[in-house]
């Protein structure tokens, strides 16, 4: 075996060793390298809040995109509590550190709870796009509704904000990321005990109903 043909072995093994270790299996190029990032920057409804470890919608999309054989890992930098502020000034080192392929926005709910002015909210949103963008990243915003009791009025305005910035930005939308959790006829039937967090029964259905957007920006290559 010529020398050439031993050093590339070596580095394919040493690159295989890391990713087994990293929890990364089946997710390397033929060359080695690793497989593009989806980078999901997002709050509770992301960080497996109150669930089993693993269980959640985004461990479930990883485990569909090795399902289908795409080629893409999945890096989940979701914080509970965190809110637009808090992943606009994270999202610089996190697109350095992780140079992603796709960068799903899941933020704003807490802006919301907190009663932050909503301009500042789709403020920090389109700038995170924009981020994202310019790093070289495709982006996919994921909507949120606000209960009832908030008012007509401001309701609609809190959905705009998404609407806005993935029509301005152009970037891809899932318009309510609770849909088929929050909306149905007994919607606490899929919540935690705290009326806000859904369950474990709710991820599946969070999954599929980012997936058929997600999927197209992950094929895209």
């Amino acid at each position: 075996m010529k020398q050439s043909q031993i050093s590339n072995r070596r580095h394919f093994s040493l690159c295989l060793i890391t990713a087994l270790s990293f929890g990364h299996v089946g997710v390397l190029h033929a060359q080695g390298k690793p497989a593009p990032v989806v980078l999901v920057v997002g709050d509770s409804l992301s960080a497996e809040y109150g669930l089993r470890r693993g269980s959640g919608w985004v461990a479930l999309t990883e485990q569909k995109i090795a399902a289908e054989k795409l080629n893409a890992r999945v890096i989940n930098a979701s914080i509970s509590g965190d809110t637009t502020s808090g992943g606009r000034s994270r999202l610089p080192a996190l697109l350095k550190q992780h140079q992603p392929a796709v960068v799903v926005i899941e933020l704003g709910g807490n802006d919301a709870l907190r009663g932050l002015p909503l301009s500042m909210t789709r403020e920090n949103i389109g700038a995170m796009a924009k981020a994202a963008k310019a790093a070289g990243a495709r982006v996919l915003l994921l909507g949120m509704d606000m209960p009832p009791n908030y008012g007509t009025k401001y309701a609609q305005e809190f959905r705009e904000i998404f609407t806005g910035v993935a029509r301005d930005e152009k970037t891809a939308l899932v318009p309510f990321f609770l849909k088929g959790v929050a909306d149905i006829a007994d919607p606490l039937a899929l919540f935690q005990s705290d009326r806000i967090h859904p369950n474990e029964k709710a991820q599946p259905i969070m999954r599929d109903t980012v997936w058929p957007e997600l999927r197209k920006l992950v094929a895209a290559g």
